[in-house]
């Protein structure tokens, strides 16, 4: 017996609800340059409960690479690690089932609520047994 299910479909919850852009609450450093090259950090700290905790995204850029895209491979780097590193909170928040929300400077770490409705299963049509033999 084959019976078709069509899948049942969550309404997603937004993982971010904040007043600004995410990138907005970036903090941007650099460590001290080395002949290898220069290495970077974005932090983006967040209030859990009341405990300040961050995220981190380090990358490392060669003299090669900062000389490349016409003299703007810093720029062209850091954009990529800044988009590389919101993929990765987006991913940690759907993960953990959590969100950022708040209008305070430093965004706030919550649970989603889990209030996505789900649909009932269809009705199954009875089906007349078979008997092999």
């Amino acid at each position: 017996m084959i019976v078709n299910v069509s899948p049942v479909r969550l309404a997603r919850m937004p993982h971010i609800e904040l007043p600004r852009a995410l990138e907005d609450y970036f903090a941007f450093a650099e460590t001290e340059p080395t002949r290898n090259g220069r290495r970077f950090s974005i932090t983006l700290p967040y209030l859990d409960g009341e405990r300040l905790d961050r995220l981190q995204w380090w990358y490392h850029i060669t003299p090669a690479q900062e000389q490349m895209y016409e003299g703007t491979g810093l720029m062209f780097h850091r954009s990529r690690a800044i988009e590389r590193f919101r993929r990765h909170i987006e991913r940690w928040l759907d993960i953990t089932a959590q969100r950022f929300h708040g209008n305070e400077p430093i965004p706030r770490l919550g649970s989603r609520e889990q209030s996505q409705s789900i649909a009932p299963p269809p009705e199954l049509e009875p089906v007349d047994q078979v008997v092999n033999g």
